[in-house]
């Protein structure tokens, strides 16, 4: 059994150890999407995710699959792929579009519903969720979404709709967070799409532990923006880059 958490009351999650080991990092359910309560959340290291139709799921996986925003692996084809595709990157210019397209075009069945869509979107308005959009020829292509709370950006969702807009993204995200002094990048799940790009898994503990040193505990707003082509982001230097 897991905890129900009560939404009449100010949000207080149990301590993520007690997650379930199966389902991984099953912790509680109930609460609510308000700012307040994600916010609570995130800074405790637990997420919601759950499917149309089924209460508000909390969790707190273990392992914890993070990138550090300088080992983020550029190989020479995707070094290619900045400097001659013609991709444009932006910072929050369209983030219910992002969210929107992360939900459609998951084929497994998203687990973005519209009540997540409305929560995360009002959490952007408050300058807290951010969005990072790869553009071609003025059209929307690709993108990612998630929380950055002081040193640490929480990923959400990507999607693309040409091959490797959503890598060119992830590289604009790194650029970002090494410019802000982000330390670290949440992945949540693992998986191997993330582990070639130079994501790796750390115990539940150590991750906690992480958060502790960079995340305030009334984290600030923050304010993103600016345009830049992909071809810039090809020059960046980040420890993570190989052949």
């Amino acid at each position: 059994m897991i905890p129900w958490l009560d939404p009449r009351f100010p949000p207080r999650f149990p301590p993520p150890q007690q997650a379930l080991p199966e389902p991984n990092g099953l912790l509680a359910a109930g609460g609510s999407l308000a700012p307040s309560w994600l916010l609570e959340a995130y800074r405790q290291g637990i997420f919601p995710w759950f499917a149309e139709g089924q209460p508000i799921l909390w969790w707190s996986p273990a392992p914890r699959l993070v990138l550090e925003p300088q080992r983020l692996r550029v190989r020479r084809s995707l070094r290619k792929v900045l400097r001659h595709r013609g991709f444009v990157t932006t910072l929050d210019v369209d983030f219910p579009a992002v969210i929107a397209n992360c939900a459609r075009l998951r084929s497994e069945g998203t687990w973005i519903t519209p009540e997540m869509i409305d929560a995360y979107v009002r959490l952007h308005e408050l300058g807290h969720a951010h969005s990072i959009e790869t553009w071609h020829e003025g059209r929307l292509v690709g993108g990612l979404y998630g929380v950055a709370l002081g040193g640490v950006f929480f990923g959400e969702s990507m999607f693309h709709l040409v091959p490797d807009a959503s890598k060119v993204a992830l590289v604009r995200l790194c650029a970002e967070c090494r410019a802000r002094g982000i330390a670290l990048i949440d992945c949540q799940m693992s998986t191997p799409h993330l582990r070639s790009l130079g994501a790796e898994e750390i115990p539940r503990e150590e991750f906690l532990a992480r958060l502790a040193r960079l995340v305030p505990e009334r984290p600030e707003p923050q304010h993103w923006q600016g345009e830049m082509p992909a071809a810039a982001l090809a020059e960046e230097k980040s420890g993570g880059a190989c052949a």
